[in-house]
């Protein structure tokens, strides 16, 4: 594993520490105590998660091509080929994960300031999680209406 890998999750993690003044597991458990308190907290331990989670899987990938090139001869064959591709498609991931994060942490990223964010905030706020007066579905005739009344062609 290359320490550039470290340096992301490590550098992203006391990023996380410094915009909410705790370390990651008391951000988590924080979270897991009130998810609905800080949506941005919740956003950024959701993807922190699987951020880590991404880097042990690119970590196993890793070890899994460096186990099948030591008895590799000269010419590597394709299921060491398929693992290289494990490999990229797991960095990948991480770096995708990684970007996430950056974006959640930086109040000034695209996306974030300008009439287009502001128009996402007042529909964030103005959603509610169902409807405000309990409701059920419309009542149905008990025969079917007569041919040429009520049904389109």
């Amino acid at each position: 594993m290359s320490d550039d890998a470290d340096d992301v999750v490590g550098v992203l993690t006391e990023q996380i520490k410094q915009r909410f003044g705790m370390n990651i597991g008391t951000l988590k458990a924080a979270v897991t105590a009130a998810p609905d308190a800080n949506r941005q907290a919740t956003d950024v331990v959701r993807w922190h998660g699987l951020l880590a989670e991404s880097q042990t899987v690119l970590e196993h990938a890793e070890d899994d091509l460096l186990r099948a090139l030591e008895t590799q001869p000269s010419e590597v064959d394709d299921p060491t080929m398929d693992l290289a591709h494990r490999v990229n498609a797991a960095v990948s991931t991480r770096d995708g994960r990684a970007m996430v994060v950056r974006w959640l942490l930086d109040p000034d990223a695209p996306g974030k300031r300008g009439p287009a964010a502001d128009r996402l905030a007042r529909l964030h706020r103005s959603q509610r999680p169902g409807p405000a007066v309990p409701t059920s579905a419309p009542a149905r005739p008990a025969t079917a209406p007569a041919a040429g009344q009520g049904a389109l062609r």
